[in-house]
């Protein structure tokens, strides 16, 4: 009975955490991304706020001009700040800014502005080994710019033998057709478990299987390591039929020998 309670309580509660975890993940990085603009962002462009608002106030009482502004001016706004709950005008500031540099970018004159910045990036020490990668990871989930996969297939790669699953980006080079003779596949194959990099081959089309899987599938195949599988492609590993009667007379027996 003891030990039917734990196999149950082990089976549904695995299975309530694996219902649960993704929207508490996903509300999690939602959490995080608020938080993080707020923290580098909103915060400052709150306090920014605060400033111009003692400036204005100077202008219309009167009173030496600070740059900083006297503490008991700072002592009223942030009061005024508090009680009237207005600590949101930051991240509004913030998702507003950012809003206009995407604009900005999008431009000409923002995309050679951009260029000229990430040059001056990959000339610095360090910077320079992790500024490519973490720009792929966000290019991957931001950018407009999406890569157009045509279909699933399997490829035998990296060798004879050991299959791979693999997306179609493109057709051959046209050098390489004429090299090998025959019709060439542009090939992307992600790596486990995170699809943002991986491999490009270019193999005969005569040497690829087309799967039925859809470009979701085959990204839930490979962020999982292979656990997650289409229904329909699953398969139950065969049993290995029982010897036959009489094949164990058939093996050495070690007294015999002896």
């Amino acid at each position: 009975m003891a030990k039917s309670f734990v196999k149950d309580f082990k089976v549904f509660f695995f299975r309530g955490l694996a219902a649960m975890l993704p929207m508490m993940l996903t509300l999690m990085i939602i959490i995080y991304v608020f938080r993080f603009i707020q923290e580098n962002v909103g915060r400052h462009l709150d306090q920014a706020t605060q400033w111009g608002v003692i400036q204005i106030r100077r202008l219309i009482y009167g009173g030496p001009w600070s740059f900083a502004g006297a503490d008991a001016e700072w002592q009223k706004v942030q009061a005024f700040w508090d009680t009237h709950g207005l600590a949101f005008i930051g991240i509004v500031l913030a998702f507003t800014l950012i809003y206009v540099l995407g604009r900005f970018v999008a431009s000409i004159m923002g995309r050679w502005a951009l260029r000229v910045l990430e040059a001056g990036f990959k000339r610095l020490p360090v910077i320079r080994q992790l500024y490519p990668q973490v720009k792929q990871v966000t290019d991957y989930f931001f950018s407009d710019r999406q890569i157009d996969f045509s279909r699933v297939v399997a490829v035998e790669y990296p060798r004879k033998g050991v299959w791979a699953l693999g997306l179609v980006t493109a057709g051959g080079m046209k050098k390489l057709a004429e090299a090998g003779g025959s019709d060439m596949l542009t090939i992307f194959i992600p790596s486990s478990p995170m699809p943002v990099t991986g491999y490009t081959i270019t193999v005969r089309k005569d040497e690829v299987v087309d799967l039925p899987l859809s470009i979701d599938e085959a990204f839930r195949f490979t962020i999982s390591g292979g656990v997650i599988q289409p229904p329909a492609q699953v398969t139950r590993p065969t049993k290995e039929p029982p010897p036959p009667s009489g094949a164990a007379n058939l093996l050495p027996n070690k007294e015999t020998q002896a």
